[in-house]
């Protein structure tokens, strides 16, 4: 039996278009709020409508009008992030206590630089088998298969450690 966390994630969108295209996009259910911002909103139906409409997980869109700060203004643009990673972090400054979800290496550092917690698809599934959801085994095999399954850019030396230290456990 599987333990609910009482936790909140605030989603980028590259975690919910790759969860999507490697069938794990219900891993997210795992969470008591799953805050996705509407710019997030826009961007994967534009790239994956199909994680929208996944009957497996209730996700709504947030409004967030992006943060105005010129601190916060000024680490965004000298990362170059998009408006949906800015929307995201925006409304981390609402949600403190959350994991914020990203695969970019940009919207990663701009929120460990605020002091946020930070996730992306890897550390969703290999937190699927604390948590589980999923079997070494499986998690192994979606790693294994993540270039061919998803547009989730990893080096292939990262991944081949990560599936190594899985497979010593």
């Amino acid at each position: 039996m599987t333990i609910k966390a009482a936790l909140t994630v605030v989603c980028d969108a590259g975690p919910i278009i790759h969860l999507d295209e490697l069938d794990c996009l219900s891993l997210l259910n795992d969470f008591d709020q799953v805050i996705i911002p509407s710019q997030v909103w826009q961007e994967v139906a534009h790239h994956r409508q199909s994680a929208l409409k996944n009957s497996d997980l209730s996700l709504q869109p947030v409004e967030a009008i992006i943060c105005s700060d010129p601190p916060f203004l000024s680490l965004v643009q000298s990362l170059s992030l998009d408006l949906g990673e800015q929307a995201a972090l925006t409304l981390m400054q609402n949600h403190p206590e959350a994991i914020f979800l990203t695969d970019d290496a940009a919207a990663r550092l701009a929120a460990v630089t605020l002091g946020y917690r930070v996730h992306g698809t890897i550390g969703i599934l290999l937190r699927a088998i604390r948590r589980r959801q999923k079997s070494t085994y499986d998690v192994i095999a979606i790693l294994r298969n993540l270039s061919r399954q998803s547009t989730l850019h990893i080096h292939a030396q990262l991944l081949e450690e990560i599936i190594e230290r899985l497979e010593q456990d």
